[in-house]
């Protein structure tokens, strides 16, 4: 549980092989029970055979890992890719039944493509993309890969060629459905929807997906799938039989697929070229900057390798009959809170995808169909979710907007048209808000004066001037990547006309990396600026002082931070990067941190911070955001590296499997009540069992269950995944002063 500044960043190579093995290996094997329904359900949805799915997964892993440039991420199919793969095949067809040869041929060469973009050093383009462009692009995908699915989820089928005509067709489809296919789909997505919400480690130690696939087969055995037959429900009769399962070849060599570059001189076959390696790039690059934020160890992947590394895996993929190979968010992000330490896990994952289809196929091929288009289903859900919208809404309205705009332009035309008619409506409303002529609006954005000076040895400062827009960012990356290190650096924007959030997104995370390797980062300037809400990352237009409003819960914090002395402060505080330095928030983003509450324990004198705290678990498309209200007492003691938390009974099986990675719960034999209700864990086991006293520990039975973690320096304490309501903050106030105290004595 070691501070970030002092964690030693794994060994690569074969040195990291021998090292790290059992992490990597209990990592990728979580992983694989989570690739192996993905991978299969891709590629039925993407119109290629389910054996496709898994080959590109295994490709994926032996491939790419030796030639990309991330660490724990994972690669293989993704969900992202299936519309623009599905309209590559539909788009091909010419009678001739080699649609999918063609479709290989078009991967292959979009793997060259990505090659010479990162021997180029073309990888840094993806930072031009608007943020809400991305995301509305992500949720055209969505309600393209739902519209799709939730047919073969009703046992039913859409002959529509459009997304807008399959949409069209769901309510004929509830009309006509097959209840005896359709209930596997409801307990299905009913598991995924409830399977983060049950508390027990036991069940999580089987992702959602495969609780999906082993529940399912029992109503394959119920109905009897194997034979092809009619049965009768409210007197009307319906079609069950092997129609509705996996389908796998009884010779995995028959799998292959070869490209045929016989359509190479045909326009048709290019737009397939370019949307498959356009949307593939620039999902990889976005969900590689995602996974680096994840990473303990904060380390950076090069965007120029990973491009070369997923192009030669494509170019392989293309060759056998696989589908686009990208960098994966939610396979990934299960790697890394699986404790993963090297790229090794990324073989792994591959190595066990393999094992499962020469060891399982029988029992895959009794896997319904319906299964599989529920987790797609639930899947594109999330990609287009209320909450997605309202994200965006609470970014700024014009956001939301952009979002919409590109949804609707992607689902009446195709993806490509959609980036190009989200970034072309991004353009029109920045011109709009800036208030300037066309000609002026580009001038300010291309000649905007923005300067890098230091004002003296180790002081600078980046002046961002005229317009910041997503246009601008590689000139802002380029002058800003030139400050050294360890530097105390002020980034302002009082002569900035208009700042959106692309750019402050990217200044941001900056800062956040930048103080990660002991530098000093401001971010100032907004003083003069509106928005249209006020969300810290608000696109912003330089006009009057704006007014600060306080709700009604800030007023109570105002009120309880007078009462005790305290100093309250409502703004965004971007200083998070001690908040960084606990275990809980290493693979966990900080989005922003309000409501700062300073207060001390004067007798003690010792000084604590209370904040609102908005963070990610997960990224991207596996994002779940939470608020809480941490508080950190800053300690003028040592004490050891420990996490004690609330433990269930189940837990305990879980935490006998995980000790095989060194994950260890320390119990007291003298306390069993103790050891049962709290999780105890820490590198120096000795320390810490002197640590926690007789004394120490009825403490802790007597009073409620908090977080606690301890960086040595430094005690971080939370109770509730929810803000905290003032008499709770007061509590939790006076709980720590007492645990101080103990730990004091």
């Amino acid at each position: 549980m070691s501070n970030i500044k002092n964690h030693v960043v794994p060994a690569t190579g074969w040195q990291g092989l021998i090292k790290h093995w059992r992490n990597d290996l209990i990592a990728a094997f979580s992983v694989s029970l989570v690739a192996l329904p993905l991978s299969l359900g891709i590629a039925i949805a993407s119109g290629l055979p389910p054996i496709s799915g898994i080959l590109t997964a295994a490709i994926g892993g032996f491939v790419a890992t030796i030639f990309r440039g991330s660490y724990v991420a994972i690669n293989g199919p993704a969900a992202g890719l299936i519309a623009v793969v599905y309209t590559a095949v539909i788009s091909l067809k010419d009678g001739s039944g080699r649609e999918l040869n063609y479709v290989m041929a078009a991967i292959l060469i979009c793997g060259v493509i990505q090659v010479f973009l990162g021997l180029f050093k073309l990888g840094k383009i993806a930072e031009i993309y608007p943020s809400s462009v991305i995301h509305g692009v992500l949720a055209a995908i969505g309600v393209i890969i739902f519209s799709k699915q939730i047919h073969i989820a009703l046992g039913s089928d859409s002959a529509a060629d459009s997304t807008i005509g399959v949409l069209l067709d769901i309510p004929g489809s509830l009309l006509s459905l097959n209840p005896f296919v359709t209930i596997i789909s409801v307990v299905s997505i009913l598991l995924l929807i409830y399977h983060s919400k049950i508390s027990y480690k036991l069940f999580h130690f089987l992702p959602a997906p495969i609780w999906v696939l082993v529940l399912s087969i029992p109503f394959v055995y119920w109905f009897d799938f194997f034979e092809l037959h009619q049965l009768i429900f409210w007197g009307k009769t319906y079609e069950v039989g092997p129609n509705f399962l996996i389908t796998l070849p009884d010779n995995l060599l028959d799998s292959f697929i070869f490209p045929d570059f016989s359509r190479i001189g045909d326009g048709t076959f290019w737009l397939a070229v370019i949307s498959i390696t356009l949307i593939a790039s620039i999902e990889t690059l976005a969900i590689s900057k995602a996974i680096d934020k994840l990473d303990p160890y904060k380390r950076t992947t090069n965007p120029n390798k990973e491009l070369v590394g997923l192009g030669i895996s494509n170019m392989v993929s293309g060759l056998l009959g696989g589908l686009p190979i990208i960098t994966v968010i939610v396979r990934s992000s299960v790697n890394i809170n699986n404790n993963a330490k090297t790229s090794w896990s990324n073989v792994y994952h591959g190595l066990f995808l393999v094992l499962f289809i020469l060891l399982l196929a029988p029992v895959i091929s009794q896997v319904p169909l319906a299964a599989l288009a529920a987790i797609l289903v639930f899947t594109g859900y999330k990609l287009a979710a209320p909450w997605v919208f309202k994200q965006a809404y609470n970014q700024g309205i014009e956001q939301l907007l952009f979002l919409v705009g590109t949804l609707i332009i992607t689902l009446y035309t195709d993806l490509l048209w959609g980036i190009f008619g989200g970034i072309a409506l991004t353009l029109i409303v920045h011109l709009l808000l800036a208030r300037l002529p066309v000609v002026d609006f580009f001038q300010m954005i291309f000649r905007s004066g923005t300067t890098l000076e230091e004002n003296k040895k180790g002081f600078y400062l980046l002046n961002v001037k005229g317009i910041a827009n997503f246009l601008s960012m590689l000139f802002l990356k380029d002058m800003i990547e030139q400050v050294p290190k360890g530097s105390h650096l002020t980034v302002r924007f009082t002569e900035a006309r208009l700042v959106d959030l692309t750019v402050q997104e990217y200044i941001k995370e900056y800062g956040r990396r930048y103080q990660e390797n002991g530098g000093y980062f401001v971010m100032e300037g907004f003083e003069y600026h509106v928005a249209s809400t006020n969300h810290p990352l608000a696109l912003k237009s330089r006009f009057t002082k704006p007014k600060i409003r306080l709700n009604s819960r800030q007023k109570k914090l105002k009120e309880l931070a007078r009462e005790h002395d305290w100093v309250y402060q409502p703004e965004v505080d971007w200083n998070t990067s001690y908040l960084q330095n606990f275990q809980f928030f290493e693979t966990r983003p900080i989005e922003r941190k309000t409501n700062s509450i300073v207060g001390s324990y004067a007798q003690k004198n010792i000084y604590w911070q209370m904040a609102d705290v908005t963070f990610d678990e997960g990224a991207l498309l596996a994002t779940e955001v939470y608020n809480t209200t941490v508080q950190v007492i800053r300690l003028p003691f040592e004490l050891p590296h420990f996490v004690l938390e609330k433990e269930g009974y189940f837990d305990k099986i879980f935490d006998r499997v995980m000790a095989f990675s060194g994950q260890k719960d320390i119990d007291f034999e003298l306390f069993t009540h103790f050891s049962k209700k709290f999780l105890l864990k820490g590198e120096d086991e000795h320390t810490i069992r002197q640590l926690f006293t007789p004394d120490l520990i009825h403490f802790f039975e007597n009073e409620d269950i908090y977080h606690i973690e301890c960086n040595g320096e430094a005690l971080l304490i939370f109770k509730y995944l929810r803000l905290a309501k003032t008499e709770e903050a007061t509590k939790m106030v006076d709980f720590s002063e007492a645990l101080v105290s103990k730990l004091k004595n």
